[in-house]
């Protein structure tokens, strides 16, 4: 196997690092995790948002003292290594309040039911004899086999202790976080209000989807690109359709529809062309355009407009989703414990039927667009340009490589986010 090339050390046109541009992005946003900005909610309108506190369990998990299987709730020193004939008592049923075992004495008891005061152990029905459940009558036994202690019991607590930490702070809410909320008897919890997101595609040569596409022309894919990761992510996502290449029309559009907003990504106009309308529009605004050492996404807008956290994302397709998996994904994971981050993996390059090595420009952290393979490589899915929408459909995962890592072998470890 080749070892990865690496390019010296320095700087790429005194480009900010990923890390230096994410962290700006969280000092900009951090106003969000602010208390003030909690609610509280019923719990199946808390699914994807993050508890602002720890939560305690104001009860045992479980409450009491249960039984894992159908059998025979039993005290097991009344049985002997070759086992004992019992007596059967009234049956115990899930939900219902059992009376104290006797000695020598068996219940049929349910999953789930109560063991009664007295019972340390349940016998399964399948080692009864007969391995059914009989009639409770006068005289009526059960022959059942030696067993220890704590056999087939949940004990109280078993799973958590009244007490003990149930969620620390900023856990994001998914099924099996508000399962356990339920189970403790929680039928509200405390979260982040989800984030507001003003979304604004620019460029005259962007139609919406649907309508008739003039020469010259490209359909908006970003605005809806953007929507369904913000929308999956949990934000609440406003559209202002796509703005024309005015800036005073931008700025408009800006003042009407980011009224009461938490936040204003725009997509397009944040490079150096002649016709960069949100640099235009920003320019009384204190807002920085700035290159980050990413590729794509490149280009970057930070700052804020009349007050409101801004974002500025490139215009190509894959740039902008790449610049909010790099950068608003994480910031507000990091804040808010939501959205979920990106589950890192690490994955051996499969080139086969590619080039013979994966090439990347040594100044740069490049992320390329890949598919994990069921036994453990990841594919790439077309090439480094920032307009393949295609290949980015193809995809499950996004490929890193770090800036400094200039060329990459088949069968070398890569860093792979799923999507």
């Amino acid at each position: 196997m080749t070892t990865a090339h690496h390019a010296p050390a320095g700087k790429a046109h005194n480009a900010r690092s990923v890390a230096a541009h994410l962290a700006a992005v969280t000092d900009l946003l951090a106003p969000l995790a602010a208390e003030s900005r909690a609610e509280v909610v019923l719990l199946p309108d808390a699914l994807g948002r993050a508890v602002v506190h720890g939560i305690l369990a104001p009860l045992n998990l479980p409450p009491f003292a249960n039984s894992q299987m159908d059998g025979y709730a039993v005290r097991s020193a009344d049985i002997p290594d070759g086992g004992a004939e019992l007596r059967i008592m009234p049956p115990i049923p899930a939900g219902s309040s059992p009376q104290p075992l006797g000695p020598g004495a068996a219940a049929p008891i349910m999953t789930g039911a109560m063991i009664p005061a007295g019972a340390d152990a349940v016998v399964p029905i399948e080692k009864a004899v007969p391995d059914h459940f009989l009639p409770e009558q006068d005289g009526t036994v059960v022959t059942l086999p030696a067993t220890a202690p704590g056999t087939y019991v949940r004990a109280a607590g078993s799973d958590i202790a009244a007490g003990e930490r149930a969620l620390a702070a900023r856990t994001c809410l998914g099924p099996a976080q508000l399962g356990l909320l339920a189970a403790l008897g929680m039928a509200e919890v405390e979260v982040y209000r989800a984030v507001t997101v003003l979304l604004v595609t620019t460029g005259d040569e962007v139609v919406e989807p649907g309508q008739a596409l003039p020469e010259g022309k490209i359909y908006d894919s970003n605005g809806t690109l953007l929507e369904a990761a913000m929308t999956q992510a949990g934000l609440r996502v406003r559209r202002a359709g796509i703005s024309t290449d005015s800036p005073a029309e931008l700025q408009a559009l800006l003042r009407t529809e980011g009224r009461d907003t938490d936040l204003i990504v725009t997509t397009g106009g944040v490079s150096k062309g002649a016709y960069e309308v949100v640099r235009q529009a920003m320019a009384e605004q204190p807002v920085d355009f700035l290159h980050v050492a990413m590729q794509p996404g490149g280009p970057q807008g930070i700052g804020t407009f009349d007050g409101v956290p801004f974002l500025g994302f490139p215009g190509n397709p894959v740039s902008c989703l790449v610049s909010f998996e790099m950068f608003l994904r994480p910031a507000l994971s990091a804040l808010l414990g939501a959205p979920a981050p990106r589950l890192p993996l690490r994955a051996r390059l499969d080139l086969e039927g590619q080039a013979r090595q994966l090439t990347s420009p040594g100044s740069k952290h490049q992320v390329r667009r890949g598919s994990l393979q069921p036994d453990g490589t990841v594919r790439l899915e077309g090439g480094e340009s920032s307009h393949l929408m295609h290949a980015l459909a193809g995809s499950n995962v996004l490929v890193h490589i770090p800036a400094g890592v200039t060329e990459l072998a088949a069968g070398e470890e890569v860093e792979v986010w799923m999507l």
